[in-house]
């Protein structure tokens, strides 16, 4: 069935263990999001005096986490107790995380006001066998038309390294719908899988440089999962992509369903290219509104909507 599809290469192990297919991250009763609410969160929104939200998304506070040590890699986004009449997280505030205040503030740096918008999206190439991918880009392409802004697909074996590594340079916004894979051992070998497998690293990525990138969506598994190596740090593909010059991304933490990725793209570039004004600054809180209609329309897992995260600004 087609849910049993995932965006997830194959991790890799250490010598002499077999590779897993999957990490997702196993959340029992929800009581560790319950824990990390109660211990992490909440005492920060009481200090900061944020109290539960009475208005739409649009005119909720906003908060960005860098996390380190032990915390790098967990699910603040959705930290909450949830169940009935519980509080959680998405009741107060929008998140992202960011890896430094460096990268923040690179991010945050003047915008070429001659700029032009212009989106590259990648999806199913070949040997993925991800059919939900290119019904991704169908919906992606429908707002695009709406908006009347144009879009470059590379689609199978034409997503080829070199070729999408041409298309982010001359793209102000890209969209990866495709297996991704995390190296804990080697970070800057984590990749996102392109044509007949070959593989777009992280180191790739980070030695590129796009100084008009703004907007990047990583629709593929554990585009922002941490490594244990790095401890204190947040190192992974959506960083690599700050790197290089993109100033706003979606990434996952885990794996994600072919299934309902293409239900979250609908959302966000809805809201991104809303009234034909396509704005990199709405993406935290598109994703905001796309992740929580998943969780409460489609009554899903916590592991199909909790991975999906914001980096930047």
């Amino acid at each position: 069935m087609q849910e049993r599809w995932e965006r997830l290469g194959h991790t890799v192990p250490k010598p002499g263990q077999r590779s897993t297919p999957s990490v997702d991250f196993k959340v029992s009763g929800a009581l560790f999001l319950k824990y990390l609410w109660c211990v992490v969160v909440k005492p920060v929104l009481d200090g900061l005096g944020i109290q539960r939200a009475q208005t739409a998304t649009a005119d909720m506070p906003r908060i960005w986490w860098c996390p380190s040590g032990p915390l790098i890699g967990l699910p603040i986004h959705a930290a909450g107790d949830y169940a009935d009449g519980g509080q959680v997280i998405s009741d107060y505030v929008v998140s992202s995380y960011f890896p430094s205040a460096s990268a923040l503030a690179y991010a945050t740096r003047p915008k070429d006001p001659s700029q032009k918008f212009s989106l590259l999206t990648i999806a199913n190439p070949t040997g993925a066998g991800l059919p939900g991918t290119e019904l991704e880009l169908e919906k992606i392409e429908k707002h695009t038309q709406a908006a009347t802004l144009s879009m470059q697909e590379l689609t199978r074996g034409e997503a080829t390294v070199e070729a999408v590594k041409k298309g982010m340079e001359n793209a102000s916004w890209a969209h990866f719908a495709c297996h991704g894979v995390a190296d804990p051992h080697k970070p800057w070998e984590s990749a996102l899988i392109l044509a007949n497998h070959t593989r777009l690293t992280m180191r790739e990525i980070s030695e590129m440089s796009l100084p008009h990138a703004e907007f990047t969506y990583l629709s593929a598994c554990q585009t922002a999962k941490g490594v244990a190596e790095a401890p204190e740090q947040s190192v992974h593909l959506s960083t690599g992509m700050m790197a290089c010059g993109y100033r706003s991304i979606i990434g996952t933490l885990w794996s994600i369903k072919d299934e309902y990725a293409p239900i979250v793209a609908d959302r966000v570039y809805a809201k991104m290219l809303e009234d034909g004004q396509p704005d990199y600054k709405r993406a935290a809180y598109a994703l905001h509104d796309a992740v929580q209609a998943l969780r409460k329309e489609h009554n899903v897992p916590f592991a199909t909507w909790l991975p999906f995260i914001h980096v930047g600004v």
